[in-house]
């Protein structure tokens, strides 16, 4: 399914829907930073996605990181909550949801970076690298967010 986001635009559909979410933010020991690059819309992002009934908001974090680039990972502390109402995604079969995404910054305990179904590429960035990547707006913010708090990505 394929998706448009919408941000800040007056012509932006309105919003018939609203789904709990969560991205992560995954540091490797040398300040790199984990991004795959997504198959709906071609975007570096951080891995992300819905929360499952029966699932922690932590828990969506760390089944998305192993789904979308393959590492194994456990919480380690709220980067923010995310729900700018004038940022919409529109799906293809009419949905359109506002934001509403809860960033956690992650660490590895195992795995190997590897693109999952929802990644046509994934890899390790430099707050440089990160910089010069075609992504969205709303995940250059939780990326600076995150590195406004620790010091370590611009």
């Amino acid at each position: 399914m394929s998706r448009r986001d919408y941000y800040r635009d007056p012509n932006a559909p309105p919003a018939n829907s609203l789904v709990p979410g969560a991205s992560a933010i995954v540091v490797d020991e040398h300040g790199r930073i984990a991004l795959h690059r997504r198959t709906d819309n071609d975007l570096w992002a951080l891995p992300s996605g819905t929360m499952e009934i029966g699932e922690s908001i932590g828990q969506t974090a760390v089944r998305e990181v192993r789904e979308e680039i393959g590492l194994v990972v456990e919480p380690v502390r709220l980067v923010g909550v995310y729900s700018d109402p004038e940022h919409v995604f529109a799906y293809d079969d009419g949905e359109v949801r506002q934001e509403f995404n809860v960033c956690i910054a992650c660490r590895v305990v195992a795995g190997e970076l590897a693109a999952g179904e929802e990644a046509r590429e994934v890899g390790w960035f430099t707050p440089e690298e990160v910089e010069g990547l075609s992504m969205h707006e709303s995940v250059r913010k939780r990326i600076r967010d995150y590195g406004e708090a620790n010091g370590t990505i611009a």
